[in-house]
């Protein structure tokens, strides 16, 4: 009897890990899942938006009109954004479109607008302020840089456990032929506790693949984790040349300001060459001509960007910045307009591919209007079940306390998801170093705080948890 009393003991404290770490969960990623599913819905819709936003500067040239070369067109660009330089000539989807040009100094950069025909500046906004811009911010850093990234990176993986655990309370058991109601759909005749707990236990079976699969692909964005798998492909030698994705925004800054400091540098010292007396002038524009008509040549997927070279016998840039990664292509050209080689998505590492893919899918980028919908429900699932849970957690909660609704029923192995959740803490090194606080506070609260560890709905004895 002893043995048995034991094993129960030791079965429930793991079934109530469990429950406290799915509602504790809930309770801190619900304002964080709220906030990345209104974001990321408003990501999603990027091209519809920004069509909508910058439809006045397309198909503004007018017939039997000719165009300007790209050296005068950079010439009006920097122009309007005193002391700027070069750092990126996008290509126009459509010949009559104004031609985008993103100039800048230092880490700041400029998107400029110059009609193709004229010259004349039709619009300047700094880049980091365009709608979209500001909407991705938001989303990935809550626009407060790392320390953003950080607490977004452990609400992604807090929400990964609380799905999990939430898929392993609601597991159907011993239901003897009760039907799929409250499984596939919502029982809609059992009363407001009945629909609210089968909303909230339906929407997280139907959403929770969809949402595992958007935080997981999400997570090379974040700056720790995506810092993480930086030093993990270095120390087994798959580190790519350059990366395709965000690493945060402090991390572009730092690239853009390089850019900025080798762009300058090359003109400077194509000026001190030519016996110019001139700090900048546009960069070599003959072969910004060549490198822009021989680009303009080979059909990449929209929007595609030319980049000056940066050092001495370097080599432009042309990059496609298709919202689809899998369709991006990178190709270096000489000055004399010659294609010296090309990377595409089949020809990067496997992980580079890997990442690619999802983040496609994440944007919304893959299918294009079907994938927008599809993550589109994805994240109006995660909006129910966080407002579903709020409500069960309002009506069910005990009475001058905080803690998680009483536990009943103990289910077998527990100890597997707790197992499961470790794993995860060593997989996500931030989610681990959080657990481990959260973990330790409770064994303080137990043993030192016995007001705070019922508030909280602890046991104070830590032998029967």
């Amino acid at each position: 009897m002893d043995a048995v009393s034991t094993g129960a003991i030791h079965h429930e404290r793991w079934f109530r890990a469990v429950w406290r770490w799915h509602f504790y969960a809930g309770l801190f990623c619900l304002p964080f899942i709220l906030w990345l599913s209104v974001t990321g819905g408003i990501y999603l819709f990027k091209p519809q938006i920004e069509g909508w936003l910058y439809a006045p500067f397309t198909h503004v040239a007018q017939p039997g009109m000719p165009m300007l070369a790209p050296e005068k067109i950079v010439a009006a660009g920097t122009a309007a954004v005193p002391g700027s330089v070069l750092h990126k000539y996008v290509l126009p989807e459509a010949p009559e479109d104004a031609v985008q040009l993103l100039v800048g100094s230092g880490a700041e950069e400029t998107r400029v607008w110059v009609h193709p025909q004229t010259a004349r500046v039709l619009k300047a906004v700094p880049e980091e302020d365009r709608f979209i811009r500001v909407v991705f911010r938001l989303h990935g850093e809550l626009l407060a840089g790392q320390w953003g990234s950080a607490l977004v990176e452990i609400a992604a993986c807090w929400t990964i456990v609380m799905i999990l655990t939430g898929l392993f309370l609601w597991w159907p058991r011993g239901r003897g032929g009760k039907g799929l109601g409250g499984i596939l759909w919502p029982r809609l005749q059992g009363g407001r506790r009945v629909f609210w707990r089968d909303l909230h236990a339906v929407v997280g079976l139907w959403v929770s693949i969809g949402a595992i699969f958007l935080i997981v692909s999400g997570l090379p964005w974040a700056k720790n984790w995506g810092d993480y798998l930086k030093q993990v492909r270095v120390a087994t030698g798959t580190a790519a040349v350059r990366q395709d994705w965000s690493a945060g925004s402090e991390a572009d800054a730092a690239e853009r300001a390089a850019l900025d400091r080798g762009v300058r540098a090359m003109l400077d010292e194509h000026a001190e060459h030519h016996g110019m007396t001139m700090p900048h002038v546009a960069p070599k524009g003959p072969a910004l001509d060549r490198v822009v008509a021989k680009a303009a040549a080979l059909g990449l997927a929209a929007p595609a960007e030319v980049s000056p070279p940066t050092r001495a016998g370097g080599r432009w840039l042309v990059q496609s910045q298709a919202e689809d990664r899998t369709r991006r292509v990178s190709v270096e050209i000489g000055d004399d307009g010659a294609v010296i080689g090309s990377q595409g998505y089949g020809d990067r590492h496997w992980i580079d591919r890997a990442v690619g893919f999802g983040v496609a899918v994440h944007e919304g980028a893959w299918l294009g209007l079907l994938n927008q919908l599809v993550n589109l429900l994805v994240l109006i699932g995660l909006v129910l079940l966080a407002v579903s849970s709020a409500v069960l957690w309002w009506r069910r909660r005990p009475q001058g306390v905080l803690g998680a609704p009483q536990a009943k029923h103990p289910l077998r192995h527990s100890w597997a998801l707790v197992a499961t959740a470790v794993l995860l803490g060593l997989l996500m090194p931030l989610f681990g170093i959080t657990l481990a606080i959260a973990a330790a506070f409770e064994l303080v609260a137990r043993r030192a705080m016995p007001g705070l560890a019922r508030w909280l709905g602890l046991r104070p004895n830590v032998s029967n948890l």
